[in-house]
């Protein structure tokens, strides 16, 4: 509080000591300006100067009346001196400007008379009009005139990242503005790059528009540029690609501007120009959603997200704690990810009714329970197991989680009434090679079936492809192995995958809740499908290396499980339009349920009896599931320690053998 009071008593101060100087500058314009023009001739009077001094001081004590009242009205004492603008300098004109014309009014009024006799005419006013322009002007200007020359000496005597800027946009003129004039800025803005011809050697605070984008290699090289800032916003997605693609063959660091909602009161600065990521390279525009839609179903209710700790559960707490639930519950097995999420919520919307509960889906009386107690009225399920290659080995363990987990909380749903329920799902799960793709499709089955006959909740799937970013994802995994030095790693050379960023594919699943009617399948469109060694070729030039030079780009060959594509939609399924074109509904495929529920019945004793033919066992409810016949780590263990049993001798062997040395 002390702190705030003196901060107080230091503005006032300011301001008194700028009102002071007004006054004193505009007596000192007004006889300044008369007696410099009285003394040269232009205005003539009758008597000496001590006669008419006290008239002309009346003159001068009247202006100063004017003059601040039209300050304070137009608060050129309430400005920042460090921010001044054309704003404040439009200002500053007006005031002398008003000042002026009401003089010549006042000096008409008075008549010829008066001016000859006292030398108060046109040229003194003009010329005291000018004075006053110069002295209020120059007040308000001094620091931002002290600041740029400072900046100047800096630039001459410091050394500095030279940048070159990439667009010129009102956010390319923020940024120079704060290269200029931020002493402690560790860069200098040397030129400019813009398509737009027009621009072609205009400049922003002295820095020259030199080029386009075609020519940035030569423009790096000719001015010795050592970072690269791109003020092309993320909106304008595929020309901030293709200026990307053109800047990244410099070898030099790349900067991009925030997204909108991440800067600072609309504003950016150089701190919050952030690094490029493989997903700028993606080649489409972000999707966006209705958000008026999302509200309508979210807002004011109970929404319980399972596995609310992972990579799509937490994004999914995050957007949902924007639209205004009126109780976000979140479930998850493991404990860390869960309290992660929580303190973050807890930091960003301290007004949201919060409730985080560490629980497992297989654990049907917990689920029941909880269902029971808080009565939400909104769930998505996206607990589960997903990793391929362990599924692979723990098949059992992928059915008990996912189809029987996944079970459970369709269940407790429909009980109790939820409205909406939203199934997290896979495109893995289209002609499935994996288990876990197979176990997504039954889960499909599962919310459908349940779907068809429920009265009281609206039971929709959503499938989607890879992540960038989650958990388990090629991203993290490139990263971390050019952050060792190489080699990245991947398994086939032309092994493609549709991909979305986790915000996206969330907003999506949000937005086609807003459309469930029951048992619907929705498919979200990813766009093209991307070469898996495309982006880890990307992602190895944007870290400043040379693919296959600096860092080796291995392929290891296909894993148990693992397709070279993956499919959005089986032969039997057709596609229908939402009012989203990004969001579709594949055609329900007819399922015999008496026959799904008594294998269902099955596959539950099998995976709970730990089967080793869990496999067989789902390929009976997904006909399309292809089994892969490549042996899984486990396997080959397993077989290895039945050879050496077979190998070993037994205890009776062995005492014979050591009884006969």
């Amino acid at each position: 509080m002390q702190k705030r009071e003196c901060k107080i008593t230091r503005n006032a101060i300011i301001r008194v000591l700028l009102g002071v100087f007004d006054v004193l500058w505009v007596m000192l314009a007004a006889v300044g300006s008369w007696w410099m023009l009285t003394y040269l001739g232009y205005e003539k009077f009758q008597g000496n100067v001590g006669e008419y001094m006290p008239i002309v001081l009346i003159w001068g004590a009247i202006n100063v009346v004017v003059v601040l009242t039209l300050c304070i009205v137009l608060r050129l004492y309430s400005m920042i001196f460090a921010s001044v603008a054309i704003q404040e300098g439009i200002r500053v004109i007006l005031v002398c400007a008003v000042t002026g014309v009401l003089n010549l009014v006042a000096a008409l009024i008075v008549g010829k008379e008066f001016r000859s006799e006292y030398g108060i005419g046109c040229h003194v006013i003009l010329m005291y009009t000018l004075l006053l322009l110069v002295g209020i002007m120059g007040s308000r200007f001094a620091k931002r005139g002290y600041m740029a020359l400072k900046a100047e000496f800096l630039n001459l005597v410091t050394k500095k990242k030279r940048v070159l800027i990439v667009g010129c946009n009102n956010d390319a003129f923020t940024l120079i503005r704060h290269m200029v004039f931020n002493d402690k800025s560790r860069y200098k803005a040397v030129c400019i790059v813009e398509d737009d011809k027009r621009y072609l050697g205009k400049r922003i605070y002295d820095v020259r528009v030199v080029g386009t984008t075609n020519e940035v290699r030569d423009v790096v090289k000719k001015h010795r540029i050592n970072e690269i800032f791109l003020t092309i916003p993320s909106t304008k997605r595929a020309l901030q690609r293709e200026a990307l693609t053109r800047c990244r063959e410099c070898g030099c660091p790349i900067r991009l501007l925030p997204e909108l909602s991440k800067m600072t009161g609309g504003e950016i600065s150089v701190s919050q120009l952030r690094n490029v990521e493989i997903d700028d390279l993606l080649g489409r525009d972000q999707v966006s959603v209705n958000l008026s839609e999302v509200m309508g179903y979210i807002e004011g209710k109970v929404v319980l997200v399972t596995g609310g700790g992972g990579s799509i559960g937490s994004e999914l707490c995050r957007q949902i704690a924007t639209h205004s639930p009126q109780e976000l519950i979140i479930l998850d097995i493991y404990e860390n990810n869960i309290y992660d999420i929580e303190q973050e919520l807890k930091r960003h919307f301290p007004d949201l009714k919060l409730l985080t509960l560490v629980a497992s889906i297989r654990d049907k009386n917990k689920v029941r329970d909880v269902f029971e107690k808080y009565r939400p009225q909104i769930v998505f399920n996206a607990a589960a197991h997903k990793h391929v290659p362990l599924m692979e080995t723990s098949p059992n363990e992928a059915v008990k989680n996912n189809v029987f987990g996944t079970l459970n909380v369709a269940k407790a749903a429909d009980e109790f009434g939820v409205e909406t329920f939203v199934q997290i799902s896979t495109d893995k799960a289209v002609n499935p090679t994996n288990i876990m793709g197979a176990t997504k499709r039954i889960c499909e089955m599962i919310i459908q079936t349940i779907g068809k006959h429920s009265t009281n909740t609206k039971f929709v799937a959503v499938r989607f492809g890879n992540v960038l970013g989650s958990n388990g994802s090629v991203i993290p995994l490139f990263k971390k192995q050019i952050a060792e030095g190489g080699p990245v790693t991947l398994t086939h050379k032309d092994i493609i995958r549709y991909f979305m960023t986790i915000p996206e594919a969330v907003s999506l699943v949000l937005q086609a809740g807003a459309y469930a009617q029951g048992g619907q399948i929705f498919v979200l469109d990813m766009g093209e499908p991307v070469k898996i060694y495309d982006l880890a070729y990307n992602l190895i030039k944007l870290s400043g290396y040379e693919p296959n030079v600096d860092i080796d780009i291995i392929c290891t060959g296909l894993r148990p499980g693992e397709k070279l594509f993956e499919e959005r939609l089986m032969a039997e399924e057709g596609l229908q339009k939402t009012a989203n074109g990004l969001i579709n509904i594949a055609q329900p495929i007819e399922i015999d349920e008496d026959n799904f529920w008594n294998v269902l019945d099955e596959l539950y004793g099998a995976a709970y009896s730990e089967t080793d033919k869990m496999k067989e066992w789902v390929k009976i409810l997904v006909p399309t599931y292809t089994i892969d016949k490549r042996e899984s780590d486990a396997i080959t263990f397993l077989k290895k320690v039945e050879i050496s049993k077979e190998i070993a001798p037994t205890a009776e062997e062995a005492e014979k053998e050591a009884a006969e040395r």
